[in-house]
C-alpha cells in the first residue's frame, strides 16, 4: 500500500525488549520505545499496545526465547543431571557474555522493580521466576534427587542463576561468574554422588 510504512512485528518487539532490558521498565518512556523501534507513539499504541502491554509482550518473548534454551540444556537430566545443570548455567553465562545484548537478565531486573510495576506486570515477573524453579526441580527429580533435597537445590540453583545476571550487570568478570557456577556444581555433584 503506497504511503503506508510497513514494519516487522518481531523486529519491533526485539527492539523494545532490548530497550526495556537495557534501561528497565520504569526508566523506559514511550519516547524511548519510539526511538528504539522506529515507530511513532500512535503506531506503538495501535500495533503494540500501551507500555504495560508492550512490556508484557517483551517479557513473554524473552521468557520463551531463553526458556527454550534452558529446557534444551536440561533435556539430558535423566541420564546426566550434572551435565544438564552445567549446560543450564552455560545458557546464562553465554547470554551475559554476549556483547550484543544488555548486561543482566530482563526477568531479574523486572523482579527487582516489582514495587514500581503494575499488578499484571509484577505477577508475570513472579511467574517467570517460578518457571525457572519449576524446570530445575523437574530436571533434578529426573536426575535422581527427590523431596526436600530436590526442592532445596532447585531453589538454590535458580537463585544462583539470577545472581549471575545481577552480578554481570554490576561488572563481575566471566571467570568469577564461572567460579560461582563451579562451587554450585561441586555441591550438586557431592549430593548426587551421595545418593548413588
Amino acid at each position: 500500500m503506497a504511503g503506508k510504512k510497513q514494519f516487522d512485528m518481531a523486529t519491533a518487539l526485539d527492539a523494545a525488549m532490548i530497550q526495556f532490558w537495557r534501561a528497565g521498565y520504569a526508566d523506559t518512556s514511550v519516547d524511548d520505545l519510539s526511538r528504539a523501534t522506529g515507530l511513532n507513539r500512535s503506531s506503538i499504541y495501535s500495533s503494540l499496545g500501551d507500555k504495560d502491554m508492550l512490556f508484557l509482550r517483551c517479557l513473554e518473548r524473552y521468557a520463551a526465547r531463553y526458556g527454550e534454551k534452558y529446557d534444551a540444556a536440561l533435556s539430558c537430566a535423566a541420564d546426566r543431571p550434572l551435565a544438564a545443570v552445567r549446560a543450564f548455567f552455560d545458557v546464562t553465562l553465554e547470554r551475559v557474555a554476549d556483547p550484543a545484548l544488555p548486561d543482566g537478565c530482563l526477568v531479574a531486573q523486572t523482579v527487582m522493580a516489582i514495587p514500581a510495576l503494575s499488578a499484571s506486570v509484577a505477577a508475570r515477573a513472579r511467574e517467570a521466576i517460578g518457571f525457572q524453579h519449576t524446570r530445575l526441580l523437574s530436571a533434578l527429580k529426573a536426575g535422581g534427587l527427590h523431596g526436600e533435597v530436590a526442592e532445596s537445590f532447585a531453589t538454590h540453583l535458580a537463585a544462583v542463576n539470577q545472581s549471575l545476571a545481577v552480578m554481570s550487570r554490576a561488572g563481575t568478570i566471566a571467570e568469577q561468574l564461572r567460579a560461582i557456577v563451579d562451587v554450585t556444581l561441586d555441591a550438586l555433584a557431592r549430593t548426587l554422588g551421595a545418593g548413588a
